[in-house]
């Protein structure tokens, strides 16, 4: 269960240094506490032969570890999703993330992954060093030590929220992982007393740096859907809706631009697990950049950019089916005329949940889309068929954003709608499903960027940046994006000059 993608001497200069770019990549174990702590813990370092290292924080559990009370494990930035290299590794964390597992679905789980539960727990034992049923536990730990320390939530709620089911099971399992029971843990607990609402919860989400947060807005600011979604100087703000529930969210960096601040506005907090990593995968946390970096950087196209403006991530989606309207209305048309389109559909199809700008509307759902007429907000016919079309398999199964499928499936999945090529495709499956792989190659920004006008050869290009081609399309995107800036900002001071002389 120890350590196997870095060797002990990486660990143990990470650890003594406090390097925040392997914070959650391993955890040490402390053996003569039995506790354990991330790589930036602010304890005093103990001796490296009292210390063994662990892939997993489910893996350090499992050997008998207490998490730490003063780094909080339960606050790193998770494990990376591509950690193994196992894709149905990988596919099994999402569908664990999103709460689709239950403590006795080990076996419906791996049928829904198409292999064994024998095998499965084989691969978590490889990848992560714990079983499936210890990785569940461990997350639903974490995720309830959270809400005692950010919230005020009533641990009945809490008990809910992180999956126990009943307190007593709850409070069984707490003194069994920490020693101490949970109103012990809260008592050592402050910011949990600064809320003023039951229905409103904020918690600290951390990264591995860098971050490109500027960057990170720009791009969700340009691609907002009027009503749904808002992005100011220094928040992105949205309309959620999770299992009949509906509310808001804000997303702030943090003043120590450390982590991100998140601000949810819901009235049953039992689907707070679920929204927290929702939000995780909209802003790529679990991203490594330094890994991403050292890969991409080896090609001369890309490493000038990554230098300028490295941390850059992939932004996520909050629904897949809302990001897959929003590809097709953008299909021929400018991002900013796609904005337009998107938010006379929400107008239009969308539930309206408040009267005050800017967050009025929900995002309307495959049922509403599936028997809506699309064509009155402006859009040509067979594009409004295509949305119909996504919509009514989505409703009836045939089509789902869920973690279990592959990624090539999916794709052809959606290449069989008329109106879907492959530009869009992959757009789909590099936001909706955080497919770090996924290349839109025919895209015009990239031939652009790339110099090159043939998209035969630009996938050529791009073998060599597998697996991070998202990313790599990502630094594309920016850069052609802030030379255009550049272009018209020059323009403007061209015109002015001109004025001026006349």
């Amino acid at each position: 269960m120890r350590i196997m993608r870095f060797d002990r001497r990486t660990c143990s200069q990470a650890r003594l240094t406090r390097d925040a770019r392997f914070d959650g990549r391993f955890f040490i174990g402390v053996r003569s506490t039995r506790i354990y702590c991330r790589p930036i813990c602010p304890v005093r370092a103990a001796k490296e032969e009292n210390v063994t290292y662990f892939l997993t924080a489910a893996a350090a559990a499992e050997a008998g570890y207490r998490p730490c009370m003063r780094c909080r494990p339960e606050s790193s930035p998770g494990t990376p999703a591509w950690l193994g290299t196992s894709a149905t590794v990988g596919r099994a964390l999402r569908l664990i993330s999103e709460g689709g597992v239950e403590d006795k679905g080990i076996e419906r789980l791996a049928a829904r992954l198409g292999i064994g539960s024998r095998q499965l727990r084989r691969l978590f034992l490889q990848h992560l060093g714990a079983t499936p049923s210890a990785v569940i536990k461990t997350r639903r730990l974490h995720f309830a030590k959270k809400l005692i320390d950010e919230t005020a939530l009533p641990f009945s709620q809490i008990a809910d929220a992180s999956g126990f089911g009943s307190v007593r099971r709850f409070n069984s399992a707490f003194r069994k992982t920490y020693g101490r029971a949970p109103s012990e843990i809260r008592r050592f607990s402050h910011s949990y007393r600064s809320f003023k609402s039951t229905d409103e919860y904020e918690f600290r989400l951390s990264f591995r740096p860098p971050f490109q947060w500027s960057a990170f807005q720009e791009f969700l600011a340009k691609r907002a859907i009027p009503g749904v979604e808002f992005v100011d100087s220094d928040s992105y703000r949205r309309t959620i809706a999770f299992n009949g529930c509906s509310g808001t969210l804000r997303v702030a960096l943090e003043e120590s631009k450390a982590g991100l601040r998140v601000q949810i506005s819901l009235a049953d907090p039992r689907w707070l697990f679920q929204i927290i990593e929702r939000v995780r995968r909209l802003f790529d946390l679990t991203a490594d950049p330094r890994e991403i970096s050292a890969h991409l950087v080896r090609d001369p196209l890309l490493a000038g950019r990554i230098k300028r403006r490295s941390g850059l991530r992939i932004p996520g989606s909050w629904d897949g089916l809302e990001l897959a309207v929003r590809a097709i209305l953008g299909q021929q048309v400018s991002v900013a005329g796609a904005g337009t389109l998107a938010g006379r559909l929400v107008e239009r199809f969308g539930l309206k949940i408040g009267d005050t700008p800017p967050l009025t509307h929900l995002f309307p759902n495959a049922e509403q889309l599936a028997k809506a007429n699309i064509e009155q907000i402006g859009l040509p016919k067979a594009r409004a068929e295509t949305i119909r079309t996504l919509a009514r398999r989505v409703a009836d199964g045939r089509i789902s954003f869920d973690a279990v499928q592959d990624t090539e499936e999916f794709r052809s999945h959606l290449l069989e709608i008329p109106g879907i090529g492959d530009w869009t495709a992959q757009y789909i499956a590099m936001r909706a499903l955080n497919d770090t792989d996924a290349f839109p190659s025919g895209d015009l920004g990239l031939m652009r960027a790339m110099s090159l006008s043939n998209a035969r050869e630009i996938v050529q290009r791009a073998e060599a940046w597998r697996p991070w081609r998202a990313y790599a399309a990502m630094y594309l995107w920016q850069t052609n994006g802030a030379k255009a800036q550049t272009k018209r900002a020059l323009g403007k001071l061209k015109v002015q000059a001109s004025m001026f002389a006349g």
